[in-house]
């Protein structure tokens, strides 16, 4: 027993629990068998199989092997055709009998018996039924052919000089080329070019023709002209290349009959190939071919993936993407499933372009593109999502998609993301950069609503621009416009900067102050080494750091900037002086026209009060003290900054009972209930008890309310009316940056939702607890919705594009109702300050459009001008969108491009905007220069005085200034008319008539006109008693004529009787309030030396209040003035 133990192996690991069960005896008497299993049949046949065919490493050298013999034997053709001796006479045994050797005989006969074993061995394996199929293939035809001869010899000597036409091995050799080429790229699992296997099928065919021929030649000429090798392959290129020079001729018919024959094989077999190679360069030429693995490992690239490219989307990425001087050696890639469209294509050509971009048609969820793209090397990829579909979420899901298949298949590239839905953010959270659509677009039409012209401030900020877009212009906005909008937002250590490195351990207000004063750079945030959360504006209390990364807004980097020094500066400043003398133009003109040059540095030495630059103008008593201005602290002292705790709202608090009451209800706290996955928690102003759902109904009664109209309400601040085709859950994003902690109750504007589909119980849930957040079902296309909506006495109306209308036959006409719909607005309240979002920015020359005006013609030529300069921002001069009244999100797709090069852009952005909230980072908010804070002067002064104050930091200035108005049509008519009128006494007054008719069409153009028109009518009839009784009846029909016509009044009468219809008072209806002559435009971190305006609006970055408890709570207004303008320290001259 002990004996058969010893003798039996040990049993595998998977039986030792159950023989611990059963016992020794239990192994023992058990007679399973142990099954060995194998893929393949395990015969002799099969094994050889294995090896020879289906192995493909084995049967790559097998192939490789047969190449080499078939070379081997046209080798030893060629050797012996150049050691045989020319023979004598033109007898026909010379064509069938030739002198070989015995050592080559030897070596033919060797390699023909192994071709022929081989041979008949792979016919053998292949065998599948049909012997037939295998004897007449031409392969093994012509090595029968080539290698039986041979055989035969060994057995019968005397027909060791037979000739056999071995040169036919070439075939076979192409053929052995072909199967060793496809076993090769299956070894190595590489899908290898289709052009390369027809271009190596091609280039072997025309070989094996020429050398086919070349050996025929030669051997059939041995009983006529005797050719050697080299006049055959002379021969046969002439010939071949259809030259035919006539010097070497064949002269036996037999060498003639194979010239023939050999001339039809060319021109049946060439055509196909050729046919093929030109089929596969087309379908090459559409899919893009490959980015070579060479070059993605010693070059840089990029990917761009999207499921279809228009000419914009490219011209956009790439002017951007190459606007930076370190990416100028980058390649771009672009992965595209659809064919290249003809506008593409025809970019694509252009030098500039066709050398760095390369097309490729694919898809990113097959490996196969993404290998040919050269993903896994890849820099960075950017997968943007399709906003020009109607369903958005579909898209987005493709989106969702591509990023999960770029993930998977290179894991190390970093992705850059766009997605349209908020609610479809968190399924690409593994993203390195994420920006959605909806988010940054609701947030950012919310903003400009209280702060005006946010759109036009974050677009300027995220475009790469030079700052000399407009410098031609004889305008100067334009002139000042264009400089400031080169600013754009950069970073540095402060150790290692010039800029800021003096303020290490210095307040942050204190650095932002001087740095702006000395350099003109404007430090808006800061990020500590050892945190990845950028804090904007941090405050006066926040201590600078050698390690700290600061964040500023400049017309460039300070890398690429030069210095100058006093000498220079002092020479400068000496030739600038001659400006204020015998130009007569305003000091303030001249100066804001110098902007902020970056490379200049400002004069850091001490002004005179009474200098020419900052010189006030004269007053009438000089004995007025100046107010003076508090110097901004190098360390924060709590006494000196004045702010508000807003989180008691005690400045708020000297209201009336009423509101005192109706403040209570309001409370501050995160809102319970987001509408989707990954929104950021908001601090804001929420009811104590959420709202019934059918309270939010504004157009309806409920048993709550009765109200059925915005006017009964009766709300203290005007509307903030929304109109949008659904209640996406971006539209929660709308509310949010509205109802913020920090902005003051008595500020907070009625929002209402004018839908054109009911939303959703979970939206409903959302917005529940947000006070004043209204909702009602209606159109902008219906007259009625907009008056119960409460349009007359609102303070802003948003128009967001509609996704129905995405699909339109023509791109650019998905715009066109919103347009037309924007435009009816426009003329019937003309008071109404409209936002407008946009598919295209192309179609914002459309908004408030006027044909006859001829300022608009004029913008319209600058915009071409910029863009033939090479201008990412031709478009910034039109004035809707220089005023912030009209935005495309396409804009923004910048945002992700610059990301690539500027990591930090898109966080800064949302900050900006509200959608994220870090504790300790400031938010964006906008003050009024009122007539009380002219005094301030100047931009640096403002800045110093928000600096010791309130710890505020200013960005930049929305200046509006009056359109001068001898720019239009309707102007020049009125001179026109004026003319007239000096010359009433001499012509007859039906002249006069016939030029009032010319020019009452256009008299609803500008109140001017209509005025001019009305004294011209009183005039006339003052005149009337010198003409007979019909002429003055005439002229008095026509002026009753010329009211009726007035179309202003014509729509003021529609709106009015629409309101009376509808039960509506018409006391807030102003009909008669026009905008349409001024002028709104931004100045992005303007020049210290340029003048406040009246009505400036400055864009502010706020410290958060709830970084630090404030001391002292004194009341806070909106103008300046009223902060600590008497201050008993020292005055700091500017």
């Amino acid at each position: 027993m002990v004996d058969l133990e010893s003798e039996v192996p040990p049993l595998p690991p998977r039986y030792r629990f159950r023989d611990l069960l059963l016992g020794d005896q239990g192994w023992q008497n058990d007679d399973r068998v142990q099954v060995e299993f194998y893929m393949n049949e395990n015969t002799f046949k099969e094994r050889l199989k294995l090896f020879f065919i289906k192995n493909q490493r084995s049967s790559l050298r097998i192939r490789l092997f047969n190449f080499s013999l078939k070379l081997l034997s046209c080798l030893l053709y060629i050797i012996r055709v150049l050691l045989e001796k020319p023979s004598q006479g033109n007898e026909w045994s010379h064509i069938f009998w030739v002198n070989r050797s015995l050592p080559l005989w030897g070596l033919q006969v060797s390699v023909a018996l192994i071709s022929l074993f081989e041979t008949i061995l792979l016919g053998y394996l292949s065998y599948k039924g049909n012997i037939w199929e295998q004897i007449l293939r031409i392969p093994f035809i012509l090595e029968i052919i080539n290698a039986v001869p041979f055989i035969i010899s060994i057995f019968w000597p005397t027909l060791r000089n037979l000739f056999v036409p071995v040169f036919l091995n070439c075939w076979l050799a192409k053929h052995a080329l072909e199967n060793m080429i496809n076993d090769l790229h299956r070894a190595i699992q590489r899908t290898q070019s289709a052009m390369f296997n027809q271009v190596l099928i091609l280039i072997s065919t025309l070989l094996c023709l020429i050398f086919t021929c070349i050996c025929g030649i030669q051997h059939l000429e041995r009983i006529g002209k005797k050719l050697n090798l080299f006049d055959s392959l002379y021969f046969c290129i002439v010939t071949f290349s259809t030259v035919g020079f006539g010097d070497v001729t064949p002269e036996t018919w037999s060498s003639k009959l194979f010239v023939v024959a050999m001339i039809c094989v060319a021109l049946v077999v060439l055509p196909i190939q050729f046919e093929q190679l030109a089929y596969l360069w087309m379908e090459r030429q559409k899919s893009g071919g490959n980015y070579s693995r060479h070059r993605a490992q010693t070059e840089k690239h990029v990917v761009l993936c999207v499921s279809s490219l228009k000419i914009d989307l490219l011209m956009d990425f790439l002017n951007e993407f190459y606007a930076h001087p370190r990416l100028q050696d980058y390649y771009v890639v672009i992965l595209c499933p659809t064919e290249m469209d003809v506008q593409v294509r025809r970019v694509l050509q252009i030098p500039m372009w066709s050398q760095r971009v390369i097309y490729l048609q694919g898809s990113a969820l097959k490996d196969q593109d993404l290998l040919r793209a050269k993903m896994d090397n890849a820099e960075a990829c950017f997968i943007l999502s399709s906003r020009c579909e109607v369903d958005r979420t579909s898209s987005d899901h493709q989106t969702i998609l591509r990023a999960w298949a770029v993930k998977d298949f290179a894991p190390n590239c970093p992705l850059y993301v766009q997605i349209l839905k908020p609610e479809n953010k968190f399924h690409i959270k593994f993203a390195d950069h994420v920006v959605c659509e909806e988010e940054f677009k609701y947030a950012m039409l919310a903003l400009n609503c209280i702060c005006p012209a946010t759109s036009t401030l974050i677009t300027l900020l995220v475009h790469t621009s030079r700052g000399q877009e407009g410098q031609q212009s004889p305008e100067q906005w334009q002139k000042m416009y264009g400089r400031c909008s080169g600013n754009e937002v950069y970073h540095i250590v402060l150790e290692e900067s010039t800029f800021f490195a003096e303020y290490e351990g210095k307040s942050f207000t204190y650095a932002s102050f001087h740095a702006h004063k000395k350099f003109g750079v404007c430090l808006i945030g800061i990020r500590r080494e050892d945190n990845k959360n950028i804090l904007l504006n941090p405050g006066p209390r926040y201590i600078m750091n050698a390690s700290d990364i600061c964040f500023y807004i400049n017309i460039t980097k300070e890398e690429n900037s030069a210095f100058k020094n006093q000498d220079q500066q002092r020479k400068s400043n000496v030739s600038r002086s001659f400006y204020h003398g015998p130009s007569r133009l305003p000091v303030h003109s001249i100066i804001a026209s110098m902007g902020t040059v970056a490379i200049d540095l400002q004069d850091t030495s001490c002004r005179v009060a009474s200098g020419p630059t900052l010189a006030l103008p004269s007053e009438g008593s000089k004995e007025l003290r100046r107010p003076s201005i508090a110097p901004v602290l190098e360390v924060a002292d709590s006494s000196s900054i004045q702010t508000c705790d807003l989180l008691s709202d005690q400045s708020e608090d000297e209201t009336t009972p009423d509101e005192e009451t109706s403040n209570l209800e309001y409370a501050k706290g995160y809102p319970p209930y987001s509408p989707y996955i990954g929104s950021s928690p908001t601090f804001c102003h929420l009811l104590q008890e959420k709202v019934p759902f059918c309270c939010l109904r504004l157009d309806k009664s409920c048993q709550h309310n009765y109200y059925e109209d915005a006017k009964a309400y009766g709300f203290k601040n005007k509307l903030i009316i929304v109109a949008a085709e659904t209640a996406g859950n971006g539209l929660y994003n709308f509310i949010v940056p509205l109802r913020a902690y920090y902005r003051p109750k008595k500020e907070l504007n009625p929002i209402v939702l004018l839908l054109d589909n009911p939303p959703d119980m979970h939206f409903l849930d959302a917005i529940c607890w947000f006070p004043m957040v209204y909702y009602m079902v209606g159109s902008i296309d219906n007259l009625d919705d907009l008056l119960r909506c409460g349009v007359t006495f609102a303070a802003n109306m948003v128009v967001v594009d509609k996704e129905s209308t995405m699909s339109a036959e023509e791109d650019y006409m998905a715009d066109a109702k919103t347009i037309v719909n924007v435009q009816t607005l426009f003329r019937l309240f003309s008071s109404l300050s409209i936002i407008t979002e946009l598919t295209h920015p192309a179609n914002m020359r459309f908004m408030q459009f006027r044909a006859k005006d001829c300022y608009s013609l004029a913008l319209s030529k600058l915009e071409k001008k910029e863009r033939e300069r090479g201008s990412n921002l031709a478009f910034m001069f039109r004035l809707p969108f220089a005023a912030g009244r009209v935005f495309s999100i396409s804009m923004l797709d910048t945002l992700l491009y610059q990301s690539f090069v500027k990591d930090y852009m898109i966080s800064i952005t949302r900050l900006l905007l509200g959608l994220d909230t870090i504790p300790g980072s400031g938010f964006l908010c906008s003050m009024k220069i009122t007539e009380e804070d002219l005094w301030i002067r100047t931009y640096a002064r403002l800045y110093q005085k928000l600096c010791s104050s309130t710890g505020d930091v200013p960005i930049g200035i929305y200046r509006t200034e009056s359109q001068k108005l001898t720019t239009s049509e309707s102007q020049i008519s009125i001179s026109v008319e004026e003319w007239e009128d000096t010359k009433d006494a001499k012509e007859p007054g039906h002249h006069r008539s016939i030029h009032r008719n010319s020019t009452s069409s256009d008299q609803s153009d500008h109140p001017l006109l209509r005025r001019k028109s009305m004294q011209w009518a009183r005039r006339l009839s003052r005149k009337g008693p010198k003409h007979s009784g019909k002429t003055a009846e005439k002229i008095t029909q026509q002026r009753l004529n010329l009211y009726r016509r007035s179309e202003r009044q014509e729509l003021a009468e529609l709106v009015k009787n629409r309101m009376k219809h509808l039960g509506l008072s018409t006391v807030g209806y102003d009909e008669m309030n026009d905008h349409q002559s001024t002028l709104s435009y931004i100045l992005i971190n303007p020049s210290p030396d340029t003048r406040l305006e009246l009505n400036d609006v400055v864009y502010l970055i706020r410290p958060d209040p709830l970084s630090y408890l404030p001391n002292s709570e004194p009341s806070r207004k909106n103008s300046i003035c009223n902060a600590a303008v008497q201050d008993s320290r020292e005055e700091t001259q500017l």
